[in-house]
């Protein structure tokens, strides 16, 4: 991962978690993979943002 990634990260949970500030954990997932960030800096990055994950079935978050 590069710093470069970080700026877009953020765009996109942004975008994604909408005006509630939730993220369902499958999407996080998604959005690590399509990003390909590891999915321990999303949940760094969410934490930092104030983003609920949601719906987490693996204990991940």
């Amino acid at each position: 991962m590069t710093s470069g990634n970080i700026p877009r990260l953020i765009e996109v949970l942004r975008k994604r978690a909408g005006e509630d500030n939730r993220l369902a954990c499958g999407e996080a997932f998604r959005i690590a993979a399509d990003l390909e960030v590891p999915i321990a800096e999303v949940g760094r990055v969410c934490s930092e943002l104030d983003i609920k994950i949601v719906a987490c079935q693996l204990g991940c978050f």
